[in-house]
């Protein structure tokens, strides 16, 4: 009996929606199916969506079965008693995933389920009503003339135009992160969970950029992070590239050329055309980027420190961090000074061609055509240990009681530290407590514009008139200092 009652009720004719080309039922006692504005309608003013279940409202508006979890008001998912967010409706098949299944498939949207793509070979989910992913135009776009980003949240625009949450901060206009009310500079979205870390985490990880998080560049060694939509550092290839012909160099900014071609933000100062420096507006001639918190020192912090390269800032070289004049590491010889490099690993295929073409290379080469016994870049020993000192000189050879001493200054030495040279001078006197005579050779051209080849000419004869005043014993000085084209 109940078979027959099923039948008849199967086959009996329906009342379709009466919009053309629509074969769903009409609703109630109106002639049009849900979709198309029938059956009992919302009665919040202005809304037109339908009312749910016994009640008088929208979802939006309260209607239909409600979650029963304390203090949610969304809507029961299905014919659960909960909400998606508690547990409610159809979840994902996949073990050990919570997550809700999507549409009329069985499985979330990060297993594959709901609707997908129609782009070839991409596997995202189709966004709202659109057949397509974020990435390829689908969802809801951002109203702002020439603009395909997405619009973000219920807003008509994307994030960078005003939409989505923004950062509760007065007079803050950047978007909200994540569930929080704040944007990253002021503590909004996930953390970096290491300690005393305020950096946000990056990408699905839990720590910053600085303490590993995020993507990592590929290559082999490397633990730099990937750039942009690339899998490797800007150091190898990764990130936007400038455009300009036979350039490889990194895109500074929003812009496309890198530093060098205009890229980046500029110097505010009148006619300069250099590159504002951090979170400044003026390049480091002009006083931009993180400055040297010496006292009384003008000079701009080296890389990720407080300090000058004068006074110890900067990546400094892993063998002479210790010394009082340690010089900075270079990523060209793994962290090390070009010269401890040399003298660390002296196989090296990098170390045979170190200071190839240098001017201290072609002062020690004009020194040994002339003279013979000059001590290079090594070490002094004190007679009293078998301690080695960390002082060096670039050319030395010990006369009689007199130590003549040839430095080679590149641009005067003008960045090294003043009360450095000072102290410098009395470490040398304390290893050898007789005489000496330093000859301080400034090589380069920028001010005394003289030839390199003159100027060497000029040392070896200031050299032999000190070598002839030592043997006849005319030094009467402890110390005496000689300076050529400072």
């Amino acid at each position: 009996m109940s078979q027959e009652y099923c039948v008849v009720i199967n086959k009996r004719k329906k009342r379709l929606c009466v919009e053309t080309g629509c074969k769903a039922s009409a609703r109630g006692k109106t002639d049009k199916c849900v979709a198309h504005g029938g059956g009992k309608r919302c009665v919040e003013p202005n809304c037109t969506a339908s009312a749910r279940c016994k009640t008088d409202k929208c979802i939006a508006h309260g209607g239909g079965n409600r979650c029963v979890e304390p203090h949610c008001i969304a809507s029961s998912a299905g014919k659960t008693d909960k909400c998606i967010t508690h547990g409610g409706g159809n979840r994902c098949i996949v073990p050990n995933c919570t997550a809700s299944a999507r549409g009329k498939t069985d499985k979330c949207v990060a297993h594959g389920g709901g609707k997908r793509c129609i782009e070839p070979n991409c596997t995202a989910s189709a966004q709202g009503k659109t057949d397509k992913c974020v990435a390829h135009g689908g969802g809801k776009r951002c109203i702002e003339p020439n603009c395909t980003a997405s619009a973000a949240g219920k807003t008509d625009k994307c994030k960078a135009h005003g939409g989505g949450k923004r950062c509760v901060v007065p007079d803050c206009s950047a978007s909200a992160r994540d569930k929080n009310d704040k944007c990253v500079a002021h503590g909004g979205g996930a953390r970096c969970i290491e300690q005393n870390c305020k950096a946000s985490a990056a990408g699905k990880t839990d720590k910053c950029i600085a303490h590993g998080g995020g993507k990592r560049c590929i290559e082999p060694n490397c633990s730099a992070s990937a750039q942009g939509k690339t899998d490797k550092c800007k150091r190898h290839g990764g990130g936007k590239r400038c455009i300009e012909p036979n350039c490889s160099a990194s895109a500074a900014g929003k812009t496309y050329k890198c530093i060098a071609h205009g890229g980046g933000k500029r110097c505010v100062e009148p006619d300069c055309k250099a590159s504002a420096r951090d979170k400044t507006d003026k390049c480091v001639a002009h006083g931009g980027g993180i400055r040297c918190v010496e006292p009384n020192c003008k000079a701009s912090a080296a890389g990720k420190t407080d300090k000058c390269i004068a006074h110890g800032g900067g990546n400094r070289c892993p063998n002479c961090i210790d010394w009082i004049d340690s010089r900075g590491g270079s990523v060209k010889y793994d962290g090390y000074c070009a010269t401890c490099f040399k003298r660390c690993f002296p196989t090296d295929a990098r170390s045979q061609v170190i200071y190839a073409h240098t001017k201290e290379i072609m002062v020690r080469n004009k020194i040994n055509e002339n003279f013979e016994g000059f001590v290079h870049d090594r070490p002094l020993y004190t007679g009293n240990c078998d301690c080695t000192h960390r002082r060096r000189i670039d050319h030395r050879k010990l006369i009689g009681n007199t130590m003549l001493a040839t430095e080679t200054d590149e641009y005067c030495h003008r960045g090294y530290d003043k009360t450095d040279e000072e102290i410098r001078y009395d470490d040398l006197y304390m290893i050898h407590s007789g005489k000496w005579i330093f000859i301080r050779f400034n090589p380069d051209s920028n001010v005394s514009k003289v030839d390199i080849d003159d100027k060497l000419d000029t040392l070896i004869e200031t050299m032999k008139e000190c070598i002839g005043r030592i043997e006849r014993e005319e030094n009467t000085e402890l110390v005496e200092i000689i300076k050529l084209y400072y």
